[in-house]
């Protein structure tokens, strides 16, 4: 339901589907640690498989550093492997060291393999294929050129790669954009002015492009300083390209886009977690959490939705207390909804409140561990929690998230003005309910 290989946290990734439906993913991943260590943390790429992009596998490490004083000698990053004729092209950002103000350089290398399941690469050359231009990119010290993404071009017979970059002609600050560049043979690229640059994002990372079936765009690009993704549509790569506002809420970060065992396109992203697996701990990079389903209609924003693949995983209505769980409730004013409480005769240890446009989670003691407000008034809500991981749908659309790790579980318990009453759950039945490394599914406060 949620994954993250044994003792290890995972930060941004990539999806393939192998021709007999099998789903890989490649991740980047590091220790539990709030610090990061630019030049030590996400030293290789490691893989896992699936079925139903639900249940995983841990398949090991299937790339690394490269040679000592390669420009991805220190670290590899953000990843995107294609189909390339019978096997694939990979390419991926390399770090080869630190500015002397301690940033991270940064430039996009490419790998070959023969295979289609994401394992036997082999770098294409010892350098880059494609670096900053300073025309328009910023290459000293706060400079940016990471997490490409490449797909055909719809202008001509070659390819378009969008990059994580920073913008020169803003402060750094407000400069975060999406670089683009072009080629004929993937080996080859030519660098182009900023392809979007909003002037209020700081870092636009993770960009993903995906076709949508009107032969129209969708870019998807996640925002550092609010730790959310936003949606742009385009009628065609070149744009003009058109601002859809947040698409995952604040704590769902680096977005893949992939076709769903029933053809469906869904969104799969990563999700934190904190250190200790405490309420205190220091938030770090965290697992890849489960796919939502992606709706895009020409002319209006798109937005996630719950996805009919994670039903299977539920079990039979019930009014017992249940760490993993979800449940459905329909609203007419204001309700607080109680998941868990630190004892029976305690209030709240986690709660989902809404009014209707404002929806919000809180924990002990009735603090506020994350609000939105709602476009339209709410008349359903569901809610998913899966240890300390909490979602909230509002009529069906993804809308809040986040952490908690206090309290025990107990009957859901919708309170309104009026009256209370127990609102039915559904359990969920986890992957890989033993697992047992720091990475498993929190499985609830320790015994007193």
């Amino acid at each position: 339901m949620r994954y993250a290989p044994p003792g290890l946290c995972v930060n941004d990734f990539a999806l393939l589907r192998d021709e007999d439906g099998t789903y890989a993913v490649l991740h980047l991943q590091g220790p539990w640690t709030a610090e990061f260590d630019h030049l030590r943390m996400e030293t290789s790429f490691g893989r896992a498989t699936s079925t139903d992009l639900v249940g995983w596998q841990p398949q090991g490490p299937v790339f690394g550093v490269g040679m000592p004083g390669r420009f991805d000698h220190q670290a590899v990053w953000t990843m995107h492997p294609l189909r390339h004729g019978d096997g694939m092209a990979m390419f991926y950002t390399g770090v080869s060291g630190l500015t002397a103000g301690g940033r991270p350089l940064q430039s996009v290398g490419l790998a070959y393999s023969e295979r289609t399941d994401g394992t036997g690469w082999r770098r294409h050359g010892s350098g880059p294929v494609v670096e900053a231009d300073p025309c328009w990119y910023r290459t000293g010290e706060r400079m940016a050129w990471r997490d490409p993404f490449v797909v055909r071009d719809d202008a001509s017979d070659g390819w378009v790669m969008v990059v994580c970059a920073s913008d020169a002609s803003l402060p750094v600050e407000i400069g975060g954009c999406v670089a683009w560049a072009t080629s004929d043979d993937l080996e080859h690229w030519t660098v182009h002015p900023p392809l979007v640059s909003p002037g209020d994002v700081d870092e636009l990372e993770c960009p993903v492009l995906e076709r949508l079936d009107d032969g129209s765009w969708l870019l998807l690009g996640s925002i550092g300083a609010t730790r959310n993704f936003e949606a742009w549509t385009a009628p065609s790569l070149r744009g003009p390209w058109t601002r859809r506002g947040p698409l995952g809420p604040t704590g769902s970060y680096a977005p893949r886009v992939i076709a769903a065992p029933d053809g469906s396109r869904v969104v799969l992203h990563t999700t934190p977690r904190q250190v200790g697996l405490t309420d205190t701990g220091d938030r770090c990079r965290g697992m890849l959490a489960q796919p939502k389903s992606l709706v895009a209609q020409p002319g209006s924003a798109p937005r996630l939705e719950w996805w009919d693949g994670l039903d299977r995983w539920l079990g039979e209505e019930s009014d017992r207390p249940a760490l993993h769980a979800v449940g459905d409730i329909d609203i007419t004013g204001s309700v607080e909804i109680t998941l868990r409480t630190d004892s029976p005769d305690d209030g709240p240890a986690l709660a989902v409140g809404c009014d209707g446009k404002n929806l919000w989670i809180t924990g002990p003691g009735g603090v506020r561990l994350g609000e939105t407000v709602l476009t339209e008034p709410a008349g359903t809500l569901r809610i998913l929690t899966i240890g300390e991981y909490i979602e909230v749908y509002a009529d069906n659309v993804f809308a809040l998230t986040t952490l908690c790790y206090s309290g025990r579980p107990a009957r859901w318990t919708a309170v309104t003005e009026e009256h209370s009453r127990t609102i039915p759950v559904r359990p969920i039945r986890l992957p890989d309910p033993h697992r047992d490394d720091a990475s498993a599914i929190w499985p609830g406060p320790a015994p007193r």
